[in-house]
């Protein structure tokens, strides 16, 4: 793997459960990765137990004083402190992209075959996948490159991402970045969509590719992290950090087949500018 790029591990009182570690090891990931810690982590001693220098601490607090939080809460259990610092940390390692993961990713795998098929084999090497991402990256133009999730692919090669490779104006979870395209996440709660939805809009590309894809531990069932902020919450609160930074494109809507829930629905043909194809370049 290229020497200029990184993987950063966000986690929070988890260091017995790095299962990202794992599947990247599995994937034949050859690059260097560092996890990502707060100062107000109970267990930061046992990650700098288990994994010595390549822990990274920031100050918690002192980021907060910086971002936009959406509230005026002073509960920090959330992840956009650690997606903003990741930057800062790019830096001080010396790389020139980054990607950002979570710690509960269980596999990694392709979703099409050589052929354009839909078809799902696991990432066995992962390097590779990454040096196309950051080719991608650099030729589209992009602010955030992502990987699809498991649940895009619900329905197989008749769901919405299965049917043919595509392209979504959207980045969660897995955030390619360029450390000298800084990225301002906000909102305490849901700052993936809120960035990407705000951000988009000011014609920022946010893209998330469906040739591969994350799966990971189903949400609220994994004790640390953000479950507790989940689990007190809901979805109904997280999604109206979204529609605060973007009412005009954005709304709460069921979600669901049977076990309806609440969840941010967004009008993509009102959020950001269209990207009108070569051909009519005069």
């Amino acid at each position: 793997m290229r020497n200029d790029f990184c993987v950063f591990i966000l986690t929070h009182s988890r260091p017995d459960r790095l299962y990202t570690l794992d599947t990247l090891k599995r994937c034949n990931y050859s690059g260097d990765y560092y996890i990502v810690i707060d100062n107000e982590d109970e267990k930061a001693d046992e990650y700098y137990e288990r994994y010595g220098d390549k822990v990274l601490m920031f100050d918690k607090k002192k980021v907060a004083e910086r971002i936009d939080k959406g509230d005026l809460s002073d509960n920090r259990k959330t992840i956009v402190f650690a997606r903003n610092v990741c930057f800062d940390l790019a830096e001080e390692v010396g790389v020139d992209y980054f990607m950002e993961l979570d710690d509960d990713y269980t596999s990694l795998a392709y979703k099409f075959n050589y052929k354009g098929e839909y078809e799902s084999r696991e990432v066995r090497n992962l390097d590779e996948l990454l040096e196309g991402m950051i080719k991608y990256y650099e030729k589209a133009g992009l602010k955030v490159f992502a990987l699809a999730q498991g649940g895009d692919y619900i329905g197989g090669k008749e769901s919405g991402m299965g049917r043919k490779i595509k392209i979504k104006r959207k980045a969660m979870n897995t955030l390619l970045c360029k450390t000298e395209k800084k990225v301002d996440f906000i909102g305490r709660i849901n700052e993936d969509v809120n960035t990407y939805v705000r951000f988009g809009g000011l014609g920022d590309l946010f893209f998330t590719t469906s040739v591969a894809c994350i799966a990971q531990k189903q949400t609220q069932s994994n004790e640390g992290g953000m479950t507790d902020v989940y689990l007190d919450k809901g979805t109904y609160v997280k999604s109206f950090y979204t529609i605060m930074y973007n009412p005009s494109s954005v709304k709460i809507s069921k979600m669901g087949r049977t076990n309806m829930r609440l969840h941010h629905k967004i009008s993509w043909r009102h959020t950001v500018p269209k990207i009108i194809s070569e051909k009519y370049k005069k």
